[in-house]
């Protein structure tokens, strides 16, 4: 930004040079320093630099604040388990997910999500220091002992991952997240260290990012909500058949009623009129009579 606005003076004044030469001026010193004077003063620089050496330094701040963090174990790990919890949060309602909940018999992963297929856990301390000392150092031999150092790290971290976290038995899902909150440090993995990694995704330990988080729980949505669908067709399919029987058991009823009871009180109904009829006939006979 400061590089673009000095750009910017140096433009100017050069069009203010090329004016003069027009004019044909001679150039002094003098009217050169006069015109940078006027330009900046009218241009408000100096207060626009003062703001800009400000941001810049809140941003070196910021950086040194971040990179601190990274190094102390302790802050690095609340860095990742609050970025873990950003990403769930955002994308699941808060009854598919759980942040540090005691779970499968006693154990309390960083986070937890309910699938179709179980509690898949999440683990979110990842080893970084060895990863920070190789990117920091030199020579390559120190490189190449760092990054040993860290790949053995990342070993430790994922059996311990599979031992604790990937037991069908107690409830949860056949695989575990190691949940790494750095983009980098993953493409790192996935492209000096991939067949390690695919190693652990067959125990059960699927190491992810950020990004790769979000397109997973995707996925575990979608699941949960095709067997949610699947279910609800299940219960419809139970209502109908039961609906399907409660009508038979009325149609037959019908059928009795219709067959038995309707007809035979139709065949009554004939009889008393047929009766009411004849009744009726002998007492206007009687009644004819009497008037005789």
């Amino acid at each position: 930004m400061v590089t673009q606005i000095l750009l910017a003076v140096v433009v100017i004044l050069l069009v203010i040079l090329i004016f003069l030469v027009i004019k044909g001026r001679s150039v002094k010193p003098r009217d050169i320093e006069n015109a940078v004077s006027s330009t900046w003063t009218k241009l408000g620089l100096d207060e626009k630099i003062g703001k800009l050496a400000i941001h810049a330094q809140d941003i070196r701040d910021s950086h040194r604040s971040i990179e601190q963090m990274l190094r102390v174990p302790t802050e690095r790990a609340a860095l990742g388990e609050m970025s873990l919890e950003t990403i769930l949060s955002d994308q699941l309602p808060p009854d598919m997910f759980g942040i540090r909940k005691m779970i499968l018999d006693g154990k309390i992963p960083d986070a937890h999500i309910r699938s179709t297929v179980g509690l898949i856990c999440i683990d979110s301390k990842f080893p970084l220091d060895n990863y920070r000392k190789m990117r920091e150092v030199e020579g390559p031999k120190e490189k190449e002992k760092f990054k040993n150092d860290f790949c053995k790290d990342v070993q430790n971290h994922l059996s311990k991952i599979a031992e604790d976290y990937v037991c069908p038995e107690a409830g949860s899902a056949e695989f575990a997240f190691a949940y790494i909150p750095s983009e980098a440090v993953y493409y790192f993995l996935v492209n000096e260290e991939f067949e390690m990694l695919r190693d652990y995704t067959k125990r059960g330990v699927q190491v992810v990012s950020p990004l790769t988080l979000s397109h997973k729980i995707e996925l575990i949505k979608a699941g949960v909500h095709a067997k949610k669908l699947s279910e609800e067709a299940e219960s419809v399919r139970k209502d109908l058949n039961v609906i399907s029987q409660r009508f038979n058991e009325i149609d037959e009823l019908w059928r009795v009623f219709y067959n038995t009871h309707l007809r035979n009180a139709g065949d009554r109904a004939e009889e008393l009129d047929t009766a009411y009829r004849r009744l009726r006939e002998e007492f206007d006979r009687i009644s004819r009579m009497s008037k005789e």
